[in-house]
């Protein structure tokens, strides 16, 4: 897309969301809701631009039975542990899986546990992970299969987001989400699933947030009982900058009206989810875009993504987006000064760009720094053998295992070499 098309596109959407407001003061919400949708649309199709022919080549009923097939014969997000409950400190019930360590086989060590961690059994440390925007728990899906009973692990879904309850501060208080409030959400978890023993630290994007304001509220943790982190796709702050691969001049605008379009949104969830489900090829063009950046992703891993973005609500959408222009935890860093951390990202990200995982790691002068090329925003999911691998090397260099081996097979895509900088 042109850098003139792209702002013309965004003279569009500036125009629409001022149409929907002085709609909305009219008190003619569902013509609100329609050119706000609109707007949005308008955006998402110039950010589907890349795969506008394919679309247009494909039916839709095709397309539909497609999903359909992908979504009954899909593996992916179909992992389970022993469920739990942690409650926030406004009541938000938070819903949590716990993998307990396999007892020990003996000699007879499966192929997995050896390809992590050679044939001993691993310390008795516990790996949470904390997922991002719009996803679950199950965004972990390749990693989680990967230290299914070599190591203890936590995965847990963020308030409002997966199994978790819709946030009772934001719901009945009217309160503000923030950053925050999602560490604290993460210390009610680690309360109720970890009250004990080493920790390991795993998060990407608002996951990776979560933990780094974890730190600013409560050090002493951090000091105290984490022993690694991983930090994957995320940034410390100056998301505000971010231009999502839009030329500078169209994202300005876009800044300046998406929090407006996205509360009108918010406002008429209802009529909103139809709209999104009428146009589900449009938003699957725009989730595949800003989530993956090779070519050869297997279709089932992306038909999971979507329907992990998809079935988090518009109102959740549009209450959480703020955040994270507010959120700036640089100084919080320091804490991971003093053990073992791994900084990852794609170097096609157009969400959090590897840029931010540069600025991480340089605070963090002993910290690993992985760029993976041909990977964007999902690299989880994407390059999960990469992912996995350094996952399971950070382990090894928190003394958690005992040795370490290269991790591979455990993810359909192509595999892609990653390059780390030196320490």
């Amino acid at each position: 897309m042109s850098e003139s098309s792209a702002e013309a596109l965004v003279d569009a959407v500036a125009s629409a969301a001022v149409a929907a407001s002085a709609a909305g003061a009219a008190g003619n919400w569902r013509r609100t809701t329609g050119i706000a949708g609109a707007a949005i649309g308008v955006l998402a199709a110039g950010a589907a631009a890349g795969v506008a022919v394919e679309r247009m080549t494909v039916g839709r009923g095709m397309r539909r039975r497609a999903r359909l097939v992908l979504d009954s014969a899909g593996p992916y997000g179909t992992l389970r542990g022993t469920p739990g409950k942690a409650y926030a400190d406004d009541d938000t019930e938070l819903y949590y899986e716990v993998d307990d360590v396999d007892p020990d086989p003996g000699p007879n060590v499966s192929p997995r546990r050896r390809r992590l961690f050679g044939r001993k059994a691993p310390a008795p440390v516990t790996v949470v992970f904390c997922h991002g925007y719009c996803l679950s728990q199950d965004s972990w899906h390749f990693q989680r299969a990967a230290l299914r009973g070599v190591v203890r692990t936590v995965h847990w879904d963020q308030r409002s987001h997966g199994r978790s309850g819709r946030g009772v501060a934001q719901t009945q208080d009217g309160v503000t989400l923030t950053i925050d409030q999602l560490c604290r959400d993460l210390k009610a978890v680690l309360d109720a699933a970890v009250p004990d023993g080493p920790i390991v630290l795993v998060g990407h994007s608002m996951g990776g947030m979560t933990i780094m304001a974890l730190a600013a509220h409560f050090p002493e943790l951090i000091r105290d009982r984490v022993v690694a982190t991983a930090l994957i796709g995320t940034s410390s702050g100056r998301l505000g900058e971010v231009n999502f691969g839009l030329p500078v001049a169209g994202v300005n605008a876009v800044r300046r009206i998406l929090p407006g379009v996205l509360r009108a949104l918010g406002q008429q969830a209802e009529l909103v989810e139809k709209g999104r489900r009428a146009t589900a090829d449009l938003f699957a063009g725009v989730i595949k875009r800003y989530s993956f950046a090779s070519r050869d992703v297997d279709p089932a891993v992306e038909r999971f993504a979507e329907r992990m973005i998809e079935s988090t609500p518009i109102d959740v959408v549009a209450e959480f987006y703020p955040a994270f222009t507010e959120h700036d935890k640089t100084e919080a860093l320091l804490c991971f000064r003093d053990f073992p951390v791994l900084v990852l990202a794609g170097v096609q990200d157009l969400v959090t760009p590897s840029e931010h995982s540069e600025a991480i790691a340089d605070l963090l002068p002993d910290a690993e720094l992985v760029l993976v090329p041909d990977a964007g925003h999902l690299v989880m999911l994407e390059h999960p053998e990469v992912v996995t691998d350094r996952l399971a090397d950070l382990l090894t260099r928190a003394g958690a295992v005992p040795a370490g081996a290269t991790v591979s097979g455990y993810g359909t895509a192509s595999s892609t070499s990653s390059t780390a900088r030196p320490r």
